[in-house]
Parts: C-alpha cells; structure tokens; sequence
C-alpha cells in the first residue's frame, strides 16, 4: 500500500533507478573554511549550541487552517543546536555506530531500498515528487548523486526514526513543536522572524524558492536547493537556517484534523519551510508553520537539530 498521506499532500510518481552493481567508494566530506555559492561565500557558523531561556510566548498563526489557534504557550529552559544537523555530523554518528538509515532499507509500499526526490516535472513526469530508488543520505537526489566536498550542508534523506537515533547517540532529543516554534520566532511578533519584509533591501533572508513553483527557480538567492548552513543571517537568539533551507523533525505527533497515524505509521510535525517554499505554493517560511510528515519516509527537503535539557 502505498504511503497515504505523503501522496495526497505531495503527489508521488514511482521511478526506479538502477543501481550500480559495484559497491561505491565512500563519498569525501574535507571541507575546510569558507564554502563558495552562487552569491560568494558563505563562512561556516560554530557548531555550538544556544541557550534558551524559560519563557511565554503566543504560539501559532492563521495564514493556515492547521497553524492555530494563536494560543499562550510556555517553555522551559533548554539549549538548541545553532545549525541543522551537518553531513560530516552525521558521518560521524554512522562511522560510531555502523547505523542504517530507513532509506537503505526496503521502502513500505516500494519494497526497494531509497527516498523521495523532488525534480521539476515534465510532460513525461508531471508529479514534482518522486521515489528514487537509491536515494539515501550519502546519495539525497538518487544514486548518481553525491555529498562528496558538502561537509557543512544540511543532511536530508533522514527519516523521524534516523534523527531521533542521532540525537539519542549524541545524548540529546528532538525538540518539541513548542520549543522549536519558540526557538524559531526569538521573541519576534513581526509577520516574519526577521521583519514584516520577506526581503528588506530587497535582500532574501533564508533559503527558499524564487519564482514560479514548481517550473521556475530563478535562484536570486543564490541557491537552487540546500544551502551550506550558515549562509543566511541568524536570528534574534544566534541560530541559523531556523526558516527555509530544509524543514525540521519534531518529536511532536501532528494534531490537525488528524488523530496522527495512518495506515498504522505515526505522522509527526515539521516546521521551519525548505528550499521549495514559495510565494505562489508554500508559504511556509514562517515560524507558525507546520506540515505532517510520516515518521519513516525520508526526503531531500527534510533534516533536523536537537536540543538538550538544561537548568536555569
């Protein structure tokens, strides 16, 4: 059976790509110093974390159905990752650990091993979205692909299950939805985190897709999917990439209109927008924003941080 809930909000097609019968060298992660786009350079942020302090804050939107009510929330005291997880922190957990992701495993529904890969449709492939066979973090758009020389970039084609086995590995969790939300907004009540602008100066200030999705990526941003993290300016609390570049696991169980299982797989939260949020289609570049996404389906717009527990 075919996934549910990912098919009606997205609209798979099924391609299957053949696989090299030789096994493939392990793709090369050095990457020193800065690292060049389409605009310059973007230097790398410290992969520290950030402390966020208890705090009450209104929590949710009305742009969409399923970001409200705006409601009071509080939070406790925690500490945040400032950038999305790395490939090379990720390497790290699977070089420790000999782990393997649900995108090298057989697929519910496809019964072969990969991931779903967005690709501008075609008369022949009118669906944006579509299975690869292969596609896995080491290979986020099929086979053929590579992170060799994209350290610093965000790792994608990771499942719910797959993040929150990092975060355990490295003593650490997934945020909440609360706690993500409010690490998001960093005290702004403006329409975005950053101001009421999308792009003050005429200048973009998070990763996100310019044109007209899904046929025309004019890349005034400089990128024409994920981005190094750290290439656009931080928020108010220091942290990167909260808004676009790639959407963010949670470990909260999505509640909209939906009890958060479907056909038997939980379906969890996302926030924070990806690369293909557009003004014409997804506008969800927000930190209210939130979409579901099933637990074990991983894609190559979907990463994540953790956070940790801390006393104030």
């Amino acid at each position: 059976m075919l996934r549910g809930v990912v098919i009606s909000l997205l609209g798979f097609g099924l391609l299957a790509c053949q696989k090299k019968n030789e096994p493939e060298p392990e793709p090369k992660l050095v990457e020193v110093g800065s690292v060049e786009t389409l605009l310059g350079f973007c230097d790398p942020p410290p992969s520290d974390r950030v402390k966020i302090k208890a705090a009450t804050f209104q929590m949710g939107g009305d742009l969409y159905p399923e970001e409200g009510p705006v409601r009071e929330v509080s939070v406790r005291a925690f500490d945040i990752d400032r950038t999305e997880v790395t490939n090379a922190q990720f390497a790290d957990f699977v070089e420790a650990t000999s782990y393997v992701t649900d995108a090298e495993k057989a697929q519910p529904g496809f019964d072969v091993d990969g991931g779903a890969v967005f690709m501008q449709p075609t008369e022949e492939f009118p669906s944006w979205w579509r299975f690869i066979e292969g596609a896995d973090w080491r290979h986020p758009e099929g086979p053929d692909s590579s992170i060799e020389g994209k350290a610093q970039y965000p790792v994608v084609q990771v499942s719910y299950n797959d993040a929150k086995a990092y975060a355990d590995w490295a003593g650490r969790r997934l945020p909440t939805e609360v706690e993500w939300e409010y690490a998001a907004g960093a005290g702004a009540t403006t329409n975005f985190v950053w101001g009421d602008e999308k792009t003050p100066g005429g200048k973009e200030q998070a990763n996100t897709w310019q044109g007209n999705f899904p046929l025309e990526n004019t890349a005034e941003d400089g990128h024409t999917g994920q981005a190094p993290v750290g290439c656009y300016p931080p928020n108010n609390f220091g942290l990167y990439d909260m808004i676009g570049n790639v959407w963010e696991w949670t470990d909260t169980v999505f509640q909209a209109g939906n009890p958060g299982v479907e056909g038997g797989e939980p379906i969890h939260v996302i926030k924070g927008g990806s690369f293909l949020c557009a003004d014409n289609y997804c506008r969800r570049y927000r930190s209210a924003a939130r979409q579901p996404q099933e637990v074990g389906l991983p894609t190559n717009h979907v990463g994540f941080r953790t956070v940790g527990d801390i006393d104030e």
